[in-house]
């Protein structure tokens, strides 16, 4: 599975970011062929208490790589792009990335006893 992550940071209105980014640009990534899945969330904390260097974590997920190739060849891809300066004003890093899954520890195999 593929998948692209994009960190968002901090916009210059949080409340207009999350307007336009649910009822504008979100709509428009749906549009893109192969999409399996769209998975977003502010960032709530940091594990040692600092500010948060994002505000939004957002995912989207494609079968394999190509895809994900296939997507980046339409011309929904290309507007979904084209709309991230409209409301990304805090700056935002894209990066496209291998995903892969482990099952929860109560799905997982019991794990033999060493003899210690």
């Amino acid at each position: 599975m593929m998948r692209i992550v994009s960190l968002h940071g901090h916009p210059e209105d949080p409340a207009e970011f999350d307007r336009y980014y649910r009822d504008v640009h979100t709509p428009l990534v749906q549009r893109i062929p192969g999409v399996r899945r769209i998975r977003f969330g502010r960032v709530v904390g940091t594990s040692d208490d600092s500010p948060p260097p994002y505000y939004l974590v957002s995912d989207v997920y494609f079968d394999d790589a190509a895809a994900l190739e296939a997507a980046a060849e339409t011309s929904e891809m290309t507007a979904a792009l084209a709309d991230v300066p409209n409301f990304a004003s805090g700056s935002v890093t894209i990066m496209l990335c291998e995903c892969e899954d482990f099952p929860p520890v109560a799905d997982a195999l019991p794990i033999a006893p060493t003899g210690r």
